[in-house]
């Protein structure tokens, strides 16, 4: 069993590390600082070393550095509370192993060891050497680093991405991610919303078109990808293609050769196709609605963007940035008040971040502060305008109504499934009840 340094500076954490690492075999050092930790560094080599991120004036960054310098084929492992994308890819940049998000099962932390283990064995050493940028995608769940770390291990290849999930997660966001940190970052993004465009007219968009290939073609247009020539294309709603057009699209993706409608010839172009959708692709497959060949071309990575209630923890962040963003942008100075902040937590936001982002910035706009009241205001206005005919408070009645049914009418069991404390339900379910 190999040697580990581990680098935590809460007392109780490091213990129960330790504890479990010493109990699995494993010869454990540990320190809490990591001034400790580099000079151990300096005096020895580790084949792996388990650090915090933010531990004092310098951060498991430095160890990581360190470790490297002393021993390329060091395998580090970061763990943190406070994960981000430009953490993620600074750590990725830097050679680190793995990338752990807090609280985590002890299990989880020991199978990267095992694998940090299997990788030493074969002398694999993997860096990435993308420059950390600014960016909005804001969270520090697990299941947001899961995305981060996904982000920084694809970015810098030409691998063709799907990514899934509900309208309002923030896919078009990762997109522009995946680009900002490839070789083609300054070379162009073209987004293309495929629900938009009919279908009769998605081939020319696309693939260009010659003068007189149809009626109202006056001059010869350059499609899409030839505009992208050398960037990223991302095509949106990738779920809304006809079939008819599925197998041009999987052609392309496999030759990447566009022949412009009513061109007889054909010609490369050099661009990396990323796709989204919010819809079952796999589901559409079964049902003989999508390709599937067309299906396993795109996909090669699959990234699936957690919904906002799967990621409570993230939208206090998430709210404090929209509050930060929407202060500078209309010069007002709204505060964020801990009722309303409380209230913002409580709600199970049927339209994820983009509803979020939208509701706080009404606020920002209207209100003098932001409190219990503001949000409340803010939420029945936007769900009457955007959704008359069903609100999205018609679409969390119903998801709640649903888990009730699913929980077996208890109530104690609906709240904890739905993410929200029981009193938030009891209220939910008040105003639910019909007006008199």
């Amino acid at each position: 069993m190999p040697k580990i340094l581990l680098v935590e500076d809460d007392p109780a954490l490091q213990f129960t590390i330790q504890t479990a690492l010493e109990a699995n075999g494993y010869s454990v050092d540990a320190v809490s600082t990591t001034g400790d930790a580099i000079e151990r560094l300096a005096g020895q080599a580790y084949p792996i070393v388990v650090t915090d991120i933010y531990i004092d004036e310098r951060t498991g960054l430095d160890v990581l550095d360190a470790a490297k310098r002393k021993d390329a084929l060091c395998c580090v492992i970061l763990m943190t509370g406070r994960g981000t994308i430009e953490t993620v890819m600074a750590a990725t940049r830097g050679g680190a192993f793995d990338y752990i998000a807090k609280p985590f099962e002890l299990d989880v932390l020991l199978d990267a060891i095992s694998r940090a283990e299997d990788a030493r064995n074969q002398d694999e050493d993997e860096s990435a050497e993308e420059e950390p940028l600014e960016t909005e995608m804001i969270g520090t769940s697990a299941a947001m680093v899961e995305v981060y770390k996904t982000v920084s291990k694809t970015a810098s290849t030409d691998a063709t991405v799907i990514i899934e999930g509900e309208t309002g997660t923030g896919k078009d966001l990762v997109a522009r991610m995946i680009h900002r940190f490839s070789r083609r970052k300054d070379q162009p993004f073209v987004p293309v919303d495929c629900g938009s465009i009919a279908p009769s007219l998605l081939e020319s968009e696309l693939f260009g078109a010659m003068r007189g290939a149809f009626t109202g073609a006056d001059r010869d247009r350059i499609g899409v990808f030839e505009a992208a020539n050398r960037g990223t294309v991302f095509l949106d709603e990738i779920g809304d293609i006809e079939q008819n057009f599925q197998l041009a699209l999987l052609r392309f993706l496999e030759s990447h050769e566009i022949r412009p409608v009513g061109a007889s010839r054909s010609k490369t172009v050099d661009v990396r196709v990323l796709a989204a959708t919010n819809r079952d692709l796999q589901r559409m497959v079964n049902e003989s609605k999508f390709r599937e060949d067309l299906w396993h071309r795109l996909n090669v990575v699959r990234i699936v963007m957690p919904p906002l209630r799967e990621r409570r923890s993230d939208i206090l962040l998430l709210s404090q940035h929209f509050v930060r963003k929407y202060n500078q942008r209309y010069h007002r100075d709204v505060k964020l008040m801990d009722s309303g902040a409380e209230e913002l937590q409580d709600q199970t936001w049927p339209g994820n971040v983009r509803q979020l982002q939208h509701v706080i910035e009404r606020m920002v706009i209207l209100a003098d502060r932001i409190d219990q009241d503001a949000v409340d205001d803010a939420l029945t206005v936007m769900e009457s305008r955007e959704k008359p005919a069903e609100t999205l408070a018609d679409a969390e009645g119903e998801q709640i109504r649903k888990m009730l049914v699913a929980m077996g009418g208890n109530k104690s069991k609906t709240a904890k499934k739905l993410g929200i404390e029981r009193k938030t339900l009891y209220r939910k379910l008040e105003r639910m009840k019909p007006q008199a």
